[in-house]
């Protein structure tokens, strides 16, 4: 990398990637760097640090809605939500567990990867609390899309398109994000010694009853002998996890009547509101997978009762989060790190799709790091891409080769 450009201001911004394009020049997007190493690796003349891009330029509690510049830490930003007792509905993972860099990332950088955590299945992905947006396309031009109210917003939703993009279609200033109440109090119930198959039909139960289940997790024995939570690492057993969240009171009267409507099926125990919290942050940042770090880490997501299929056609070290729909594998990373394997058991199973979150470089640029698209939906990506970028200059072959 030759050199980093480092804008101050949206102006700045706008005119960098403005010269960028009159000199045809790539350009790499980067937050804290956080998330390099996820996606294929990115051969650019130059780097695009939005580093400098920061604070918080907007926080309406009452209303529910803040906004800051793409830059700003998300610690800083989780920090300032909780002295006001809210939070970030989606549940952003800090992928630098995952890269071993150590830093939660940016907010710009959590909406681009349209980020989710285990609170998923209840409030969605980072692409459903994604509320507007100012950025500067490949074209160099400023644009801004959505607002700061949930439903402003006629014609084309460009935050939609945004989120999920890897910054392949514009460089991000400022982002607004809808924010919610943080529960008062959190409860896990968990359910020991099951199999993979019998845990996704119990979790299944769970997410079915009118309890209102934030979570449904299941850590094979491996994965939960290396929790930090002692219930979990001394069961010596499988452990499938619910997790409860609201009142003190309706956390524990729901926590506690779905254990005893599943306690025929294995034993119970309840984590409270600490041991809970540390519990679904190894399982958000899919802690209990990293002991190996040289191990490559799939992200799988599919039909949630074919979660199962999945672990034993691939045979490799798992946890599974949403109800089975989310597979977490750490497999060998040589050669195709498994990719052929892992992507035959999802065409069996009928439909889903796998991302390489970690792996090597050489195989992250010779193996299909995202799910390769269908003709009709890499044409429309194609389009979409040479409206914001045509001259391919932002993020160059982040998401696919050639793309």
């Amino acid at each position: 990398m030759s050199e980093t450009l480092r804008p101050r201001s949206l102006d700045e911004l706008r005119d960098t990637v403005a010269a960028a394009v009159a000199g045809s020049t790539t350009l790499e997007i980067v937050g804290s760097g956080s998330k390099r190493d996820f996606g294929r690796p990115v051969q650019a003349a130059r780097m695009l640090d939005l580093s400098a891009l920061t604070g918080v330029r907007s926080y309406e509690p009452a209303e529910l809605v803040l906004t800051a510049g793409a830059g700003t830490p998300l610690a800083e930003i989780e920090t300032l939500l909780a002295e006001k007792g809210q939070m970030l509905g989606f549940e952003p993972p800090h992928l630098g567990v995952l890269y071993g860099t150590g830093s939660a990332g940016t907010i710009g950088g959590a909406v681009a990867a349209n980020l989710a955590g285990p609170r998923r299945i209840k409030l969605g992905a980072a692409r459903d609390h994604f509320l507007g947006a100012v950025s500067v396309s490949g074209r160099g031009e400023i644009f801004k899309s959505g607002g700061k109210v949930v439903k402003n917003v006629t014609g084309y939703d460009l935050c939609k398109l945004l989120a999920g993009s890897f910054g392949t279609l514009a460089a991000i200033e400022e982002v607004t994000v809808k924010v919610l109440p943080a529960p008062a109090k959190q409860r896990t119930a968990l359910l020991f010694g099951l199999e993979p198959e019998e845990a996704i039909a119990v979790l299944a139960q769970g997410l079915n009853s009118p309890h209102e289940v934030s979570g449904a997790a299941y850590l094979p024995a491996a994965a939960a002998g290396r929790s930090g939570v002692d219930y979990v690492r001394r069961a010596g057993t499988s452990v499938a996890a619910f997790r409860f969240e609201g009142t003190p009171r309706s956390s524990e009267t729901r926590c506690k009547s779905l254990c005893g409507q599943l306690s025929h099926l294995a034993a119970v125990e309840e984590l409270h509101t600490m041991n809970s919290i540390k519990l679904w942050r190894e399982i958000r940042d899919v802690a209990p997978l990293l002991a190996d770090a040289g191990k490559a880490i799939w992200r799988v997501s599919v039909p949630p009762a074919a979660g199962s299929a999945i672990v034993a056609a691939v045979k490799a070290d798992f946890l599974l989060d949403w109800g089975g729909g989310l597979v977490w594998l750490a497999t060998d990373p040589a050669g195709d790190a498994g990719a052929a394997t892992i992507r035959a058991a999802i065409r069996a199973v009928g439909s889903g799709h796998a991302t390489l979150m970690r792996a090597p470089l050489p195989v992250r640029a010779a193996v299909p790091v995202f799910e390769p698209p269908e003709p009709a939906l890499a044409a429309l990506s194609s389009r979409v891409k040479e409206q914001f970028d045509p001259r391919r200059l932002l993020n160059p072959g982040r998401l696919y080769a050639g793309a």
